[in-house]
Order: C-alpha cells, then sequence, then structure tokens
C-alpha cells in the first residue's frame, strides 16, 4: 500500500494505527502531541500514539503545532496523504496543502451531527438511537469538510461511551482501510454535509454533575456517556461523590431519597429512580455503593 502520514494523540487513535499496520497499511510517519504531565507528580508521559508507533518501528513527530519546518519535510517526503484520528489540533491552511492529496479526519459521528470534541459522548446524553463514523476530507472549518464515506451503528442500551469508542474505533478502522486505496486512485466520491449541524463541545466537570431535576432517565444517560472522564458525581453532605455506574429502577422514590437493596443502593428522581452500583466518596477508592451505604449515617444522607 502506498504509505501515509497518521496524526493522532488517544488511545483509541493508537489502537487505530495499530489496526492499520497489521492489515498491511504503511505508515511513513506519526505526527502526535507532545509528551505531557501525568498523576500527581506530574511527570511527563509520551501519548498512546507515540507508545504505539515506538513498539511499530515507526518514526514519531511529537508536536502540538506543526511548523513551516515541518511541512517542508512532509511535503518534500514523497508521501501524498494524511489520516488523523483525535490529533487534538486544528490544522492550518498551509499544513492542509502541504501534502498533495490532502488531510483525513476519522470522525466518531455521522456528520455534520456532533462536529467537535466528544461526539461519542454527546450522542449518548443526547439519547441518539444511532450513531458512526465519517471519513472526511479536512478544511479550516471545525468537521467541516466533503464527506469521503461514512458507516453506522446502533447504540446498545446499556453502552458506555468507552464501549462505544472502542466499537467506533473498529468500524473506522474498517472504513479506513477501504476508502484509502479509492482515495489513492482517484476513485473516491467526495460530497458536502448534507443536514443540520449540532455541536459536541470539550466536555468539563460541571457538565457531569447530575441534577435531581433532570430525571432518572437522563442521569442514567450521563453516567454512561461521561465515565470515566470527566465522571459524573453529586453532592453527599456538602462532599462530591462520583458515581461509576449505575442501573435502572422502577421503584418510586422522592428526589435526593437513598435506600438500600440487595445489590446496590437507590437514589430517588421523584417519579421513578435509579440503582447506583459502584461509586467513589470523596478521597477514597471506588467502592461497592452498598458498602458505602452501609458506612453512611441515617441522619446525615443529604445527597443534592
Amino acid at each position: 500500500m502506498e504509505p501515509i502520514i497518521f496524526a493522532g494523540t488517544p488511545e483509541n487513535a493508537a489502537r487505530c494505527l495499530r489496526q492499520l499496520v497489521a492489515a498491511g497499511q504503511n505508515v511513513a510517519l506519526v505526527v502526535t502531541r507532545e509528551d505531557a504531565p501525568f498523576g500527581r507528580q506530574r511527570t511527563l508521559r509520551p501519548s498512546p500514539v507515540a507508545v504505539a508507533a515506538l513498539e511499530l518501528g515507526i518514526a514519531v513527530l511529537k508536536t502540538n503545532r506543526i511548523t513551516a519546518e515541518d511541512e517542508g519535510a512532509m511535503a518534500s517526503s514523497g508521501v501524498r496523504l494524511a489520516v488523523v484520528v483525535a490529533f487534538g489540533a486544528l490544522l492550518k491552511r498551509s499544513t492542509i496543502d502541504a501534502l498533495e492529496l490532502g488531510w483525513f479526519n476519522l470522525h466518531y459521528s455521522v456528520l455534520p451531527r456532533w462536529r467537535g470534541a466528544a461526539p461519542v459522548q454527546s450522542a449518548i446524553l443526547a439519547g441518539d438511537k444511532t450513531t458512526g463514523v465519517t471519513l472526511f476530507k479536512i478544511d479550516e472549518g471545525l468537521d467541516t469538510g466533503d464527506i469521503v464515506g461514512f458507516a453506522e451503528t446502533v447504540i446498545e442500551e446499556t453502552e458506555d461511551s468507552a464501549r462505544l469508542l472502542s466499537r467506533l474505533t473498529d468500524i473506522g478502522s474498517s472504513l479506513l482501510l477501504a476508502e484509502l486505496p479509492k482515495l489513492f486512485s482517484g476513485l473516491a466520491t467526495l460530497s458536502g454535509q448534507v443536514g443540520e449541524p449540532t455541536n459536541a463541545p470539550k466536555l468539563d466537570r460541571q457538565m457531569a454533575k447530575v441534577e435531581l431535576a433532570g430525571g432518572a432517565k437522563a442521569a442514567l444517560r450521563q453516567i454512561r456517556a461521561l465515565n470515566p472522564e470527566p465522571g459524573t458525581w453529586m453532592l453527599f453532605n456538602g462532599s462530591p461523590l462520583r458515581i461509576i455506574d449505575a442501573k435502572p429502577s422502577y421503584e418510586v422514590l422522592p428526589p435526593g431519597e437513598l435506600a438500600a437493596t440487595k445489590t446496590g443502593v437507590l437514589l430517588g428522581f421523584g417519579g421513578d429512580s435509579i440503582e447506583l452500583q459502584t461509586v467513589q466518596p470523596a478521597g477514597k477508592n471506588q467502592m461497592p455503593a452498598a458498602d458505602w451505604f452501609r458506612g453512611t449515617k441515617p441522619t446525615e444522607r443529604n445527597i443534592t
């Protein structure tokens, strides 16, 4: 296969890179973001894509902003096309123009729905029944380029963002392997995006706070969508309580009321409730919700 440049940063991008190489795709260069501080000690750690490239013996360019010198090296390398999977930065026009055939992004939604940084989480939060992946040619907008191809899938009822992201990566790798030969041969058909765009902004901690007024269904979607990052939470006696895992319940409890079950802890939302399975109190490790509940005092169970 004709060589490509691969740009990406997180674990799902590393998985895609490994799948492309395993299928025989020639990757001449990997572009990823610079080593970033990690943990309490703030030790510098390479991105998952950098680690994968090292294991695969592929040259790596670590940068948070591609320079004119980088562009020149790419242009003179003979590589005609680049694939981007969650690189983490917009590309300048000069970078886009550095390669003969351009740069193509694998995006984790069916565009133009959920343009932006968090398409998987946004789809689950919105209660979408389906989603997918889109391969499009990068322009200077945010996920606005012409579409090469897409593949759809049903979002499973209990699927969380980690599981859905993993499945979409596998689907996306297959889409890339099917479309790359067409792009190189000139047989690919690109088309403009059709439909009303929706935005998937970067997630923050406040978005992950479960509100009792939102109802049980919305709470369950938050828990599925926003764990492990930024992590859903509520306030218990004024301190954050992370909700790691929960399931639906048909019990009717007043908003904020807690009640023990054989397998977890019910949390009421008024007309309905959810059953907490795993929680993480402030300053402690994750634990079964039933164990946490037994350690609380009945007179001090104020959750908001």
